[in-house]
């Protein structure tokens, strides 16, 4: 690679570099790996930057690459899960309710399978259009349209099981404390 094409991707890097960490973070749940899959990405592209005719696809290109990385490492990953009797409490570090609802957001996104993911994302995170969306994960745009639809169905049902159980939850504790104070 000339040392021109060197500075140029240097250069990209360090302007666009919050907005594609931005993109990995909502790939993956965990800010480290959001970084790692990030570096990753721009590792793979900086060997096929002189291969980007029109540079301003790059960002396009780049999301490809971390969405290809992200589904490569979750098909190799290791199932780390063991049954234990008791669910662990689960804790939101912020109080604010923004951020508690971002937190329920990325947990029951892991619900959908990685191709599913990857449309959610581009499409209401990123804003991208179906056609951008399709060119992108290289699909159909009605394939796209109907994986997004799957998604969103699931991630409500998801919603709504949640909430349920929540709520019967509640109704539980509520009964136990007035039986106790009769």
């Amino acid at each position: 690679m000339a040392h021109g094409e060197v500075l140029e991707f240097e250069e990209y890097v360090r302007t666009r570099q919050d907005a594609l960490l931005r993109s990995a973070r909502r790939l993956v749940p965990d800010p480290v790996d959001a970084q790692d899959l990030l570096q990753t990405a721009l590792v793979r592209t900086f060997g096929r930057w002189d291969g980007i005719a029109d540079k301003r696809l790059a960002d396009a290109y780049l999301r490809r690459v971390m969405i290809n990385t992200r589904t490569e490492w979750w098909r190799a990953r290791k199932l780390e899960e063991v049954p234990t009797e008791q669910l662990p409490d689960a804790s939101i570090d912020d109080s604010t309710e923004q951020h508690a609802d971002r937190a329920l957001l990325m947990d029951i996104m892991k619900v959908l399978a990685p191709k599913q993911r990857s449309v959610v994302v581009l499409r209401h995170w990123e804003q991208m259009s179906t056609e951008e969306t399709a060119a992108a994960l290289g699909m159909s745009a009605g394939t796209v349209k109907s994986t997004l639809h799957r998604a969103l169905a699931r991630l409500r049902e998801e919603l709504e099981s949640r909430d349920r159980h929540e709520s019967g939850h509640r109704a539980l504790e509520r009964e136990e404390t007035e039986s106790c104070a009769a």
